[in-house]
């Protein structure tokens, strides 16, 4: 059941005319799906599951309508992406907001300086924020594990885990200093060694949430317990897309596992549809495809604070319900306020979800077990 990195050269499969070329339509390739290919976009795209139908429609929601978090902690991966120019991270929109409403927040990232700098740029918008910086890269399960001792040492609980960290692959194949995938061991693995570790703290809290954040793109993922690497054939893409989908997977996973063996914990799920980030430039760069929508289609990728919507709905709402699963209501899901997300029928898919959550604990050396 171990998925081990395999000897010799990995292939890494073109990015040109592929799969993702007429239906990648989220954060890194709405401009191909819209314009090259709507209708295909349109037929593949998930509708509401079975288990959403009937679900009211979400009022118009946003920043604004977050309750007070006075007295509640709050703790995002991610959000050193603070705005340069038109782009920013969504992770930073996240923090500023729970700061705003009052939450004592946390920022974990790998980079101290630029994580540092997000603290002073929030601080210097909400004066009186209740907010820090603490280093974490989740691609290194030794800083994972390091970075929750600190936590489990310095604080009784914790209220709102946002699993928002994420990257995407490069058109090499690279792994972290565990060996594992980079985008693998970055957007899944440690969000999932983290969340275990962090348990006894979220168990400790009133009515605490964890939010897994996901993409739009999820559904053209597929769960390989074989090779979840990538290490056969590999596809920057395909690895994002994956990843993806196994965070959808975990929070529905994770909802179904806090309701049974009783912790108290609300999983929910989100995604931002497609918005101005440094996901693309970052990653596959601007000169892969989608990186050539970034530059040649800019209006359709929303603002980043409004791509955070989503998630902090998920976070913060009242309305939000555990197992859930929220992104953008508007055309496609592409953009616009928070809305039921239609979830793809393999997320629903609870032996297969089962078998990855025994992987994840296999790999990352941690348990959820059955705590009380």
């Amino acid at each position: 059941m171990t998925d081990k990195p395999r000897d010799g050269p990995v292939k890494t499969k073109a990015s040109g005319l592929s799969r993702r070329s007429f239906i990648r339509y989220s954060a890194a390739g709405a401009g191909v799906a819209v314009v090259g290919g709507g209708i295909a976009v349109m037929a593949n795209r998930p509708p509401l599951s079975p288990r959403q139908q009937g679900l009211p429609r979400i009022p118009d929601w946003t920043a604004a309508d977050i309750p007070s978090l006075r007295g509640r902690s709050a703790l995002v991966t991610g959000g050193n992406g603070y705005p340069v120019g038109d782009r920013s991270g969504l992770g930073f929109h996240d923090a500023l907001q729970l700061a705003r409403a009052g939450a004592d927040v946390i920022i974990a990232s790998r980079n101290q300086e630029r994580g540092e700098q997000a603290v002073r740029r929030i601080k210097a918008t909400v004066p009186g924020a209740s907010i820090r910086f603490e280093t974490l890269d989740l691609s290194d399960l030794a800083s994972v594990a390091n970075f929750a001792e600190r936590m489990r040492a310095s604080r009784g609980s914790l209220d709102i885990l946002v699993n928002n960290a994420g990257v995407m692959g490069r058109k090499n194949r690279e792994v972290g200093p565990n060996g594992v995938e980079r985008v693998f061991a970055t957007n899944t693995l440690g969000h999932f060694a983290l969340t275990a570790r962090l348990l006894p703290l979220l168990r400790e809290s009133k009515s605490p949430r964890v939010v897994w954040v996901s993409s739009s793109r999820s559904f053209m993922g597929a769960i390989k317990l074989a090779d979840l690497q990538l290490a056969q054939v590999y596809d920057y893409g395909a690895a994002y897309d994956n990843s993806k989908l196994a965070n959808l997977m975990l929070a529905f996973e994770m909802q179904r596992r806090s309701a049974a063996e009783g912790w108290g914990i609300s999983a929910i799920a989100s995604h931002p549809g497609i918005a101005r980030t440094n996901l693309v430039p970052d990653g596959p760069g601007l000169d892969s495809l989608e990186g050539r929508n970034h530059r040649y289609m800019p209006f359709l990728f929303q603002p980043p604070a409004q791509g955070a919507l989503p998630t902090l709905y998920a976070a913060t709402s009242h309305q939000a319900a555990a197992g859930g699963y929220y992104g953008p209501n508007g055309f496609l899901g592409l953009g616009g306020l928070p809305g039921w997300a239609g979830i793809p029928e393999k997320a629903d898919d609870q032996q297969v979800a089962a078998r990855l959550w025994a992987t994840l604990e296999q790999l990352g050396d941690v348990t959820f077990g059955r705590i009380g």
